[in-house]
């Protein structure tokens, strides 16, 4: 059954509802296929995890006895909450047979008392484990030894993998790269959003993961190349889309794939001709949908926070953040307290660090805060 709209905002579908990153895909491919690791580095919301999705999707075309995982761990604040993610995802994922599944974890898992459900369309087992602070290195260890025993090949994504740089334990990056490196069997997606972050636990000598990976970056998507994907859609709806007025909605969101898939969506929904002015219509309706939590979020954050938010959206990207120019022009206080400001703003994402300067992160957010009264 098909979707009965093609510009997919969550999740992936196939091949035909993903726009381009041909390039990036046959790369992945290639180094997942040829058994070298891969981090995967993008801004949220650009596009990366439908990219894992389409490459898993075409590993499988080729393969069909492998199996993909995927786990995004953005929400886990500790190694508890990490083992906790990663069990439910691969314990029992890498056998046939639902009662072969429970005979092998139940071999591995020694630690903890491992509570298994089906899946009532598939049959296919789910692991939930319970386990003691005391006992979570053990269970890592058993459950990697699980995916080691295993004889089929597998590839797992780990989406917003920087977050375990923020787990209170220490060496959590020591442990899980001492487990990795050992199963050849298995290969990793290091995916994650914070740049610098993602770039410092894999490209410095200091690190575990040092080198271990193929590293692949991605930004916006061809702007000719998803017109002319956006274009074929509507074509087949019976109504047109023409270059213009794609390409003001592409440079009105610098090409960021999700801002633009919400829009794409919207207009495809709407019975009316497809214009400039519906376009605008349709940013105006997401962003009056959001102003309640938009109002509820700068709730807590200082008037100094709030207002050096404001000036980055009237300004749409900042360079020097700190310039007399800047910071005259939006009144702002000294550049200490806009640095303090800026610090807690970039730590809760909603200021963003671009290759050109500073951005508020979620683009209808900066649409919103720039229509407001200095």
């Amino acid at each position: 059954m098909k979707p009965n709209n093609p510009f997919l905002i969550t999740g992936y579908y196939s091949p035909e509802y993903f726009c381009d990153r041909t390039q990036e895909t046959e790369t992945m491919i290639n180094a997942l296929h040829n058994g070298r690791n891969i981090t995967l580095i993008a801004p949220r919301r650009m596009g990366k995890t439908g990219l894992i999705k389409n490459v898993f999707y075409k590993l499988q075309e080729q393969q069909p006895d492998i199996v993909t995982l995927y786990m995004d761990i953005y929400s886990t604040q500790n190694l508890g909450d990490f083992i906790r993610l990663f069990a439910s995802t691969v314990l029992g994922k890498l056998d046939s047979a639902p009662q072969k599944a429970l005979s092998r974890v139940g071999q591995f898992l020694k630690s903890c008392r491992p509570a298994f459900t089906f899946d009532e369309l598939t049959g296919a087992p789910k692991v939930t484990i319970d386990i003691a602070t005391s006992s979570e290195e053990t269970t890592l260890k058993e459950i990697f030894e699980y995916l080691q025993s295993s004889e089929k090949r597998c590839y797992i994504a780990i989406d917003e993998f920087q977050q375990i740089a923020e787990y209170p334990e220490k060496g959590v990056e020591a442990l899980l790269r001492s487990y990795i490196q050992f199963i050849p069997s298995i290969n990793f997606v290091f995916a994650g959003s914070k740049q610098h972050v993602m770039q410092e636990m894999f490209l410095s000598a200091k690190r575990p993961f040092y080198q271990s990976t193929q590293t692949l970056s991605i930004d916006r998507i061809d702007k000719a190349e998803y017109y002319h994907f956006a274009a074929e859609f509507f074509e087949q709806q019976g109504r047109g889309l023409n270059e213009p007025t794609f390409d003001y909605l592409y440079d009105e969101f610098n090409g960021h794939t999700w801002y633009i898939q919400v829009l794409l969506n919207r207009l495809y929904g709407y019975s009316q001709p497809i214009d400039i002015q519906l376009v605008r219509y349709a940013v105006e309706e997401v962003v009056a949908e959001s102003t309640y939590t938009y109002e509820n979020l700068l709730a807590a954050y200082t008037s100094t926070s709030i207002k050096l938010l404001k000036a980055v959206a009237k300004a749409r990207c900042v360079k020097e953040i700190n310039s007399g120019e800047f910071i005259g022009e939006y009144k702002l206080k000294a550049a200490s307290s806009v640095n303090s400001a800026l610090k807690k703003l970039i730590n809760n994402e909603l200021i963003y660090k671009s290759a050109d300067g500073y951005i508020v992160y979620d683009r209808f957010m900066a649409m919103w805060l720039s229509e407001l009264i200095f």
